[in-house]
């Protein structure tokens, strides 16, 4: 197939990186990651979970970007594409899944993201820091259009971004946003360590106990973790390789971008439970860790106010440069399926994200859609692409564009990691998605 995309590519290796990080670093990273780390053995859950780190980002993400830069669309013309070569059909309908996983997310993740950007618009005027973060939070979250505003900004945002394209818009503002992430968390990472009492958020991190490694959950959390926080859908990470040059090695820049994740979710750790166990306050808190066991922290925290503005701010880059990624995979799918042009196909994504996720503000409703989108239609989506890119399309035909503007060869380990390792996991987090109340993601 080998086109190439109609909307342009990244420009740099960096660029490229960037947005896959912007990518994959979410609210899982900053909310979840921190509080199972030390729920599940503290450093020993490190030790799992940065070996499915490095497994799924060299076999998961390296494939989905090798599958997206080989035919240069989406998931459902690259899992078309992979069962002509069968000589089957339905690669469309199957392609459609992951999709409708990336626009579902999408449009829970609008809402999240408008909680962010009222919670930064509090710690701006003060309010935040004089109401009772449970009443902050019910505010903006427990009625029906209780949060029509900031949802409509955080849409327009997304929407304006990728409306300038590849490189103009998605690029550019990530190459702004993730150094920005980094930063803001590390200022804040620094704070929190002088307030009595963090040295506790670093021993919950930090300190081994060796014996949770026989406990089979955390493997399973931490497999499950891994496989979230990369990305590894079956769908964003395709339509960002299809954005990528064919002089670029993919191997390496999805190590990179495995490494990078890995360090957001460990930064955020080190600003967060610190600052929580400081407080005497839950590190398990779950979502309402950010909405309101943070700005409890920061009412009590000297400079709180600052500090609570840059967090959030902090956790909008994250946010917006991950709903990017998802709209831009819908938006692809509207130019080369419904022949529109790449504006119209970004307004028809960013209104239809809109349109649904105005009936589902109230947070219960919110917290049950994506629960059905995150626990049975993304894992689903996932296990599609990994069957898709290395049983159907096979290891040959993506091993070899891999080795496009590679030079060193693959481990001869990457076929049986690839077809029988990570496909087998692949299906292991669809079962446990399935069964696990919650899932493991």
């Amino acid at each position: 197939m080998n086109q190439k995309s109609k909307n342009g590519t990244f420009t740099s290796k960096v660029g490229f990186v960037l947005a896959a990080v912007g990518s994959a670093v979410g609210m899982g990273n900053i909310w979840m990651f921190p509080y199972r780390t030390g729920q599940y053995g503290g450093a020993a859950f490190l030790i799992p979970y940065l070996l499915f780190v490095a497994l799924f980002g060299y076999v998961g993400l390296s494939g989905e970007f090798a599958f997206g830069r080989l035919t240069g669309t989406g998931p459902i013309g690259s899992y078309e594409y992979a069962m002509q070569t069968r000589g089957k059909k339905g690669g469309a309908f199957l392609g459609a899944i992951p999709l409708f996983g990336s626009l579902g997310i999408a449009i829970g993740y609008s809402i999240i993201v408008g909680w962010v950007v009222r919670s930064a618009f509090g710690a701006l005027t003060g309010s935040l820091m004089t109401t009772e973060p449970e009443a902050f939070f019910a505010e903006m979250s427990a009625t029906h259009l209780s949060s029509v505003p900031w949802h409509v900004i955080v849409v327009l945002i997304t929407i304006a971004i990728l409306i300038f394209g590849v490189s103009g818009g998605i690029e550019k503002i990530n190459k702004v946003m993730m150094p920005a992430f980094f930063i803001l968390f590390l200022i804040i990472a620094v704070r929190v360590a002088f307030l009595p009492g963090a040295i506790q958020g670093y021993k919950y991190l930090l300190v081994p106990q060796w014996e949770y490694l026989l406990n089979p959950k955390t493997w399973i959390y931490a497999m499950g973790q891994a496989f979230f926080s990369l990305s590894v859908t079956g769908s964003g990470m395709i339509i960002y390789g299809s954005y990528l040059s064919k002089k670029e090695d993919v191997v390496h820049s999805s190590c990179m971008t495995a490494v990078l994740d890995t360090c957001a979710a460990m930064l955020a750790g080190f600003a967060i439970l610190p600052a929580v166990f400081s407080f005497g306050l839950d590190p398990a808190a779950g979502p309402s860790l950010l909405f309101i066991t943070l700005p409890r922290v920061f009412q009590q925290m000297p400079a709180g106010r600052l500090f609570a503005l840059l967090f959030f701010i902090s956790v909008l880059f994250a946010g917006i440069t991950s709903l990017a990624n998802m709209l831009e995979a819908v938006s692809e799918a509207a130019q080369t399926r419904l022949k529109m042009n790449r504006k119209p196909a970004v307004l028809l994504a960013g209104a239809a994200t809109l349109a649904v996720g105005l009936f589902i503000e109230k947070e219960p409703l919110m917290g049950r859609w994506m629960d059905i989108i995150t626990l049975y239609v993304v894992p689903i989506g996932a296990i599609l692409g990994a069957v898709m890119i290395y049983w159907v399309l096979g290891t040959k035909r993506i091993k070899t564009e891999l080795m496009e503007g590679r030079d060193k060869p693959l481990s001869p380990l990457f076929d049986p990691l690839a077809k029988y390792v990570y496909v087998f996991l692949a299906a292991i987090v669809v079962i446990c998605s399935f069964v696990i109340p919650g899932g493991i993601g």
